[in-house]
């Protein structure tokens, strides 16, 4: 490459990096005319969010459980708009020493819906906080001076099996506490919330957890606590009810270990908004209050809602109380927050391979290596090595080298441009890799090898994390094509290079659509495929999408074989584009 092409390679190398990390959205967009809003204002899955406010900037996280990078942190000006600036946890996490090699350690065997609960994020003496629950080791921590930069290594606060959704409150008398609930799964016991004291540095409490409410009688399955003080008063907020049905409890004490007084502050009421609850407040530089929280649609996971909020006599009163009875409703529609204008972005979701590194949508199923795939910027391609199978492999539930990305919307298209390239000394060792759609149960679109040859396959899997049977719906045999021979062939001596096979570009597609509102709402998807990216040929039935564990289901890529080989399949990706 000349000094020109390098300039020339560099400079577009930049731009698209910069693309990446601002993109309009063409599936869903919260921004209405005459300075309104709509809800979702992020119609995809952050579950659990909580925000804090730096300045004029808001920074978001919410729970991953088991997806890396993990604890994604969202930026906003306007708290409508949001894109990701980064990542908490990246590659590892932290196995307690008890714990390493049982089946809670990644290194043994995924972890579906462990490890990340419910986090906290806070800003204090110039650092970043990030806590959050792990349902089987304990209460963690980690922290950065730059939330677009690195996080330190992970923390235990405390350790203990069932304590879930921290939250940290520097109080200004010097003293400092942490705020958790306990999973009923876990603990056996749920629907009660604790206090601890805790260092002033925030690595680790300095007394026991102290029962500071229980909730059995009147805030069943309460839990995901956010503490502040305001005017004297030390508030806890926490859902209750239940993550389909429940609704937003705001407590209060004038000492931070009670006793607390109750009130509801946000509930369903006559909309279609099912529970709308767990979030945070947060205020403005101007004095405006507003409340975000989630609501859990099913198959597409845990949206996040803006509620205007206002404050009552102490108490944080939610949403629209058109009633005056002192709950407010979510509102579908709202003038926006006083704040900075912000472009019209949501979390990034097209990708065109163009960056020495993934976007920053992408996530594996655990801890990842990164011997797993190779950014091609160059080529602008994503290849994804094919990586041998556990020993306990049932089906493709069973892989954490599955990279995936959040649904954006309701109803979206979203095609991707791809080619499997397999080992042509592994023909007969079951080589598959393809285009996936992934949670309790799962579909794709496979490349496989056999001693038949290559076949392109519609598979569906049922109950895939509880070891379901895939199944083949539809099969059509694939002609593989010799490659460009390697330039290297004229220098070798012996065991000459060469080229591989590979299938022609294929163009996969699924068409996601949604029916019903509320907690009826379910969610299909069309499989399609083309090789010459125009016409496009259905594949088998409409697949009834259903959410993961505890997150909503996911789009993505896969690549896997079943035998040890010092190398394998390549799935090479040039790009994926989502539209309406």
């Amino acid at each position: 490459m000349n000094k020109l092409q390098s300039l020339l390679f560099a400079t577009a190398l930049a731009a698209s990096q910069l693309s990446v990390t601002a993109q309009q959205s063409a599936t869903w967009n919260p921004n209405l005319p005459g300075g309104k809003y709509k809800n979702p204002v992020i119609n995809a899955d952050y579950s659990d969010p909580d925000v804090c406010r730096v300045g004029e900037d808001y920074y978001m996280t919410s729970s991953s459980f088991a997806c890396f990078p993990g604890l994604q942190i969202l930026h906003s000006t306007d708290l409508v708009n949001w894109k990701i600036i980064g990542a908490a946890l990246v590659d590892d996490y932290p196995v307690l020493p008890k714990f390493q090699g049982t089946d809670l350690d990644w290194h043994k065997r995924i972890q579906h819906g462990n490890y990340v609960w419910a986090p906290a994020i806070r800003h204090h003496d110039g650092w970043f906080y990030i806590y959050w629950g792990d349902p089987d080791q304990g209460l963690f921590m980690t922290k950065t001076q730059d939330p677009r930069g690195t996080w330190t290594k992970p923390v235990c606060v405390k350790e203990g099996k069932g304590m879930i959704d921290c939250c940290p409150l520097w109080d200004d008398n010097g003293k400092a506490y942490l705020s958790h609930g306990c999973a009923g799964s876990r603990a056996g016991v749920k629907s009660i919330l604790f206090v601890a004291p805790m260092s002033q540095d925030g690595t680790t409490v300095t007394g026991p957890s102290r029962i500071v409410y229980d909730g059995h009688e009147d805030q069943p399955t309460i839990e995901g606590t956010k503490f502040y003080k305001r005017n004297g008063y030390y508030y806890i907020m926490s859902p209750a009810g239940g993550v389909k049905y429940g609704w937003q409890v705001i407590m209060r004490s004038r000492d931070p270990f009670g006793p607390y007084e109750e009130y509801v502050g946000l509930a369903q009421g006559k909309t279609q908004v099912n529970g709308p609850h767990q979030g945070a407040w947060v205020d403005t530089p101007s004095g405006e209050d507003w409340f975000l929280h989630f609501q859990d649609k099913h198959a597409y996971g845990r949206v996040v809602h803006l509620q205007p909020a206002r404050w009552v006599d102490d108490w944080l009163v939610i949403g629209d109380d058109s009633d005056g009875d002192g709950c407010g409703d979510p509102v579908a529609q709202w003038k926006k927050p006083a704040l900075k204008a912000s472009e019209d972005v949501q979390p990034q979701e097209n990708d065109e391979f163009d960056s020495t590194a993934l976007g920053l949508q992408w996530q594996f199923e655990g801890p990842f290596s990164h011997y797993w795939y190779f950014c091609d910027a160059k080529k602008s391609k994503l290849r994804l090595y094919g990586i041998q199978q556990p020993e306990t492999f049932s089906n493709l539930s069973d892989m954490q080298n599955t990279l995936l990305q959040k649904f954006p919307a309701e109803n979206f298209t979203v095609t991707s441009k791809l080619k499997f390239i397999p080992n042509d000394q592994n023909k007969k060792r079951g080589e598959q890799a393809g285009f996936i759609i992934k949670g309790l149960d799962y579909a794709a679109i496979k490349f496989a090898t056999t001693s038949e040859g290559c076949f392109m396959r519609l598979v569906k899997c049922k109950d895939a994390m509880k070891g379901g049977k895939e199944v083949t719906e539809v099969e059509l045999p694939m002609s593989l094509i010799e490659q460009e021979k390697p330039y290297t062939q004229r220098y070798a001596v012996d065991d000459i290079p060469q080229p591989r096979h590979a299938t022609p570009d294929i163009y996969v597609r699924t068409v996601v659509k949604s029916a019903g509102v509320a907690n009826s709402i379910t969610s299909t998807a069309q499989f399609l495929y083309s090789l010459d990216g125009k016409k496009y040929k259905k594949l088998g039935e409409p697949f009834q999408v259903k959410e993961g564990k505890w997150i909503g289901a996911k789009v993505g890529f896969f690549n896997c074989r079943s035998t040890v080989s010092n190398d394998a399949a390549f799935l090479d990706v040039d790009w994926i584009r989502f539209s309406r």
